[in-house]
């Protein structure tokens, strides 16, 4: 069913569902900031936790001393008179008790049988695990008509020479005066905090900011470059934590910059290269429209072919050199090759060229099985232009031999074709793998790029490729290109995954 106009139709909603979720770009600074700040934060609430204790343990002391003080005042009004105990609680004792009205103070003093002597009765009685001790001063708290208290007690064992009479003191007061100290002491540390923080996130805040200038100063340079400039970017005014990343882009930029180059020189030289061929088939096409001759016309459109198949043939090895140095292109997919079978299926191939030429082309295969993990369709383009040349230059009636051994001790294939040709000279041997390099004096036609194509395969294949003479101080010398491979140089569940 069509889509109403404006509304998009059911294909494109498909596409726009379909389309995976781009990865959300992450900001450097932000990351920082959240690792800074977010323990910050965290910290914040814990250190006014451990504040509020700290403060209460302080407010405790000097009030856990006048208690002290109020329990031994006490102590020394306790007398015994005939086997009775008496306390002597003058007005200033009484006085020094209640000093502290506004919390509430409360005493009691108790014999051993826990009879109430003076004070106030409603004290809650002492646990098994809060035994006073004698001779020393323990504090308990505990709530008395739901208020919360604490208190200071002792046990004085004898108040007399001849008779051992314990008595019980104990003095209590509220907590309130505890508390408001203690209140008083956290916001004195804690209410700063909240001047301190917003100012201590703007610090943070242009520390970054600062810290980070750099980054964007390097960002504005490098934006405000030339698209052609491709130069280093100066790692003195780098930091020095960023130093390792801008020397990567200068090694990235200087590989970009000579893969230009080579470009660039690649297509100056296939464009001078074509000019030859389409010159030619120019001249012989004008040719042979001025032409009334049969014969003149027939040989014009012969040269014509030839132009035309030069050029065919330097266009096709253009794109596989284009193909032999793209390594994701289809031609690259790897796969096991044996060896033997897969030589002789290319040698089979060149034979009715060989033929036409009367030359001997043979194979002597390895007695093993050779299997190496290769690229078949660029693994046939070496065979194929090192058999190509071999024929090309070897006069009629010689012959070129294609073999194939086996370095057991190295796990090396080798593959050797020879031929008898005029040999290359050592001087060019290493010159002729350049593209487009051809030796001057040379009569066969050729575009220089066959032998450049079979090393840059044989690199990528872990192999590597050498030239010498095959009959050394005869004439001619004959030539021996020589290949090795690596047997396996790849794991192929590895190669496929990658």
């Amino acid at each position: 069913m069509a889509a109403a106009p404006g509304e998009p139709d059911q294909d494109t909603l498909n596409s726009l569902l379909q389309q995976p979720d781009e990865p959300a770009q992450r900001s450097l600074f932000g990351e920082i900031l959240d690792w800074m700040l977010a323990p910050l934060l965290l910290l914040w609430p814990a250190s006014i936790v451990i504040t509020y204790l700290v403060a209460k343990s302080i407010a405790n002391q000097p009030f856990d001393r006048g208690l002290e003080d109020k329990v031994l005042v006490l102590a020394q009004q306790v007398r015994q008179h005939d086997g009775q105990i008496h306390i002597n609680l003058p007005p200033v004792a009484k006085d020094i008790l209640r000093a502290d009205d506004a919390d509430h103070i409360y005493f009691q003093v108790r014999n051993q049988k826990g009879e109430l002597l003076e004070g106030d009765a409603q004290f809650p009685a002492i646990s098994e695990e809060e035994k006073p001790l004698a001779g020393g001063i323990q504090f308990r708290n505990f709530s008395l008509n739901g208020t919360e208290m604490r208190s200071a007690y002792t046990l004085i064992e004898s108040v007399s020479k001849n008779n051992q009479n314990p008595v019980l003191i104990e003095v209590a007061e509220t907590l309130e005066k505890r508390g408001v100290l203690a209140n008083e002491i956290i916001k004195g540390v804690v209410l700063p905090q909240f001047v301190i923080l917003p100012v201590a996130l703007a610090l943070v805040w242009f520390a970054l900011t600062r810290g980070l200038s750099p980054v964007t100063e390097l960002q504005k340079r490098i934006h405000a470059r030339r698209p052609d400039d491709l130069s280093p970017v100066d790692t003195s005014q780098v930091p020095e934590e960023i130093t390792p990343l801008v020397e990567s882009m200068n090694e990235m930029l200087q590989r970009v910059e000579q893969s230009i180059a080579v470009q660039k020189s690649f297509i100056a030289d296939a464009a001078h290269q074509m000019k030859t061929p389409l010159a030619g088939m120019r001249m012989q096409s004008e040719l042979a429209l001025r032409q009334d001759d049969p014969e003149e016309i027939r040989r014009s459109l012969q040269q014509l072919a030839k132009s035309s198949e030069a050029a065919t043939r330097l266009i096709n090895q253009l794109l596989t050199l284009a193909k032999a140095e793209n390594r994701e292109a289809a031609g690259q997919i790897r796969e096991s090759l044996q060896l033997n079978d897969f030589v002789l299926d290319i040698v089979s191939d060149w034979l009715p060229a060989a033929s036409q030429k009367n030359i001997d082309l043979g194979y002597e295969q390895c007695d093993s099985q050779l299997t190496l993990f290769a690229s078949p369709v660029m693994l046939r383009e070496v065979i194929s232009n090192l058999i190509d040349n071999a024929i090309r230059y070897t006069p009629s009636g010689r012959s070129v031999t294609v073999r194939l051994d086996l370095d057991s001790q190295q796990a090396l294939a080798i593959l050797e074709v020879e031929d008898e040709g005029p040999g290359i000279p050592e001087e060019h041997r290493e010159k002729v793998f350049q593209r487009f390099y051809r030796i001057l004096g040379s009569n066969t036609q050729g575009s220089g790029l066959g032998l450049a194509i079979v090393r840059e395969i044989v690199q990528q294949h872990g192999g590597s490729i050498s030239i010498r003479d095959h009959h050394p101080g005869a004439t001619p010398p004959g030539c021996i290109f020589r290949i090795v491979f690596p047997i396996n140089p790849f794991n192929e569940l590895q190669y496929d995954e990658q």
